[in-house]
């Protein structure tokens, strides 16, 4: 796809990622909001997310993110990112649906292709990695280039991930050489963690059981729970990648309490399950490696549905 040429002489686009933006949403988001406003100066170009957390607001960019819908405005494009379906863009799904020309660009094999135009590469590491293979390259300065750089470090767990290929690597080479510095950046975006998020970690840890023989680790937390240590859902960062490191462990699941009976549900393989599969049985979406959900019901109520999908994949690997 050519990325400018879709987009013409146009007077206004709008950006959108999904709900509960993580570092590649943001990243994506942030990335391209910049090279637009730098390219088209004389269009008018407007972002929407929900909150993003603090440490992802890397470049100055972030503070021009919108965060409502009541505007009534008709875009001439909009562009979702990193969204596998429609519905995930949450209260910018109204500006979507309204706008004359409809752009999807992602990496998730689950992606409903929702647009006029859609962009979906699931090889690609993250939507950040797609992206940049969409821009011209002399367009990117180091605000872009950082932004780029977080969306695919979050997306590869640092380049841990299954996703990560020798591609993956050439781009963030590239990026580093404009200026990114890489290493702060994965200890502020990635690692680093304030006192409430190690307490809930640590907890998560303690109440961690394990299930299917050792095979697979659940860890759940409850509205309560999560009032107590004054965390939110953004807070939970990292956990599920710790569960997921336990020796022996095949399939680590992470399960948070949203609502009365509604859980949101992480789960991660370590290759023999393909967790997207689950996921989608369940309405949700991502990657073999790394997926979730929504799931209604007590945390048992979740764990017994969860697990026969487990079971069976690893009984008939």
């Amino acid at each position: 796809m050519d990325l400018l040429k879709e987009v013409g002489n146009v007077n206004s686009i709008g950006i959108a990622g999904h709900m509960r933006p993580d570092g590649d949403c943001a990243g994506s988001c942030l990335a391209l909001y910049r090279y637009l406003s730098q390219i088209k100066k004389d269009t008018q170009v407007d972002i929407y997310l929900e909150e993003i957390p603090e440490k992802l607001q890397i470049t100055k960019d972030a503070k021009k993110i919108r965060q409502t819908n009541n505007e009534g405005k008709v875009y001439d494009v909009f562009i979702a990112l990193d969204s596998g379906s429609l519905d995930r863009l949450g209260f910018a799904e109204e500006y979507f649906k309204r706008a004359a020309k409809t752009i999807n660009i992602d990496h998730h094999i689950s992606n409903t292709n929702f647009a006029q135009i859609n962009h979906v590469v699931p090889d690609a590491s993250s939507t950040c990695e797609v992206l940049y293979e969409l821009m011209e390259k002399e367009y990117i300065d180091l605000t872009i280039a950082n932004a780029l750089y977080m969306g695919i470090i979050h997306d590869t767990g640092v380049f841990k991930h299954s996703n990560t290929t020798k591609r993956t690597m050439e781009i963030a080479g590239a990026l580093i050489e404009k200026g990114v510095p890489f290493s702060e950046m994965i200890d502020e975006t990635f690692y680093r963690k304030d006192y409430h998020q190690n307490q809930i970690l640590g907890r998560c840890l303690l109440e961690s059981i394990f299930l299917l023989d050792g095979r697979c680790i659940v860890s759940s937390l409850s509205r309560k729970m999560m009032e107590f240590y004054e965390v939110e859902s953004s807070d939970l960062d990292g956990i599920i990648d710790q569960l997921r490191i336990t020796k022996g462990v095949e399939v680590a699941i992470l399960i948070y309490e949203s609502d009365f009976h509604e859980c949101k549900v992480s789960m991660r393989s370590n290759g023999a399950v393909d967790v997207r599969k689950i996921a989608v049985y369940y309405g949700g979406g991502g990657h073999v490696r790394a997926a979730g959900c929504t799931m209604h019901g007590t945390f048992h109520d979740v764990v017994n549905n969860l697990t026969p999908h487990i079971e069976f994949q690893l009984k008939n690997r």
